[in-house]
């Protein structure tokens, strides 16, 4: 289903569509090409669009539409906005296991800390 027609489906959803701001990214993997077809939207949240896309590439996601919804709510954020927008992507992308979870992330890099530490002290 192109991008268009999930964005149309989920702008039904009147809370979304009347968000102040809905942020979206996509990376569909296109196999025959080995590349990626990808694009963002800020959609008035100047840069988000391309932190969000910035953030799938870093998590190397495939084949995903994250779209995150802002509600101006009387306080401005600043730069912290984009802090909130891409912890909110990175959550649902790791809930839903569209990448690694930190926690995982976080075990893999300590195993290659403590071989690293066990080579040098074999080597001495």
């Amino acid at each position: 289903m192109p991008v268009k027609n999930v964005l149309a489906q989920l702008y039904k959803n009147k809370k979304i569509a009347n968000a102040t701001h809905n942020i979206y990214a996509y990376r569909i993997y296109c196999e025959d090409k080995h590349t990626f077809l990808q694009d963002c939207e800020d959609d008035g949240e100047t840069a988000a669009g391309g932190r969000l896309l910035h953030l799938m590439q870093i998590l190397d996601v495939h084949n995903v539409l994250v779209v995150v919804s802002r509600w101006y709510g009387g306080i401005l954020l600043g730069p912290d906005r984009f802090k909130h927008i891409n912890n909110c992507a990175r959550n649902i992308l790791v809930e839903k296991n569209y990448t690694n979870s930190a926690e995982n992330l976080s075990k893999q890099m300590g195993k290659h800390k403590r071989i690293r530490k066990d080579k040098k002290k074999m080597e001495h």
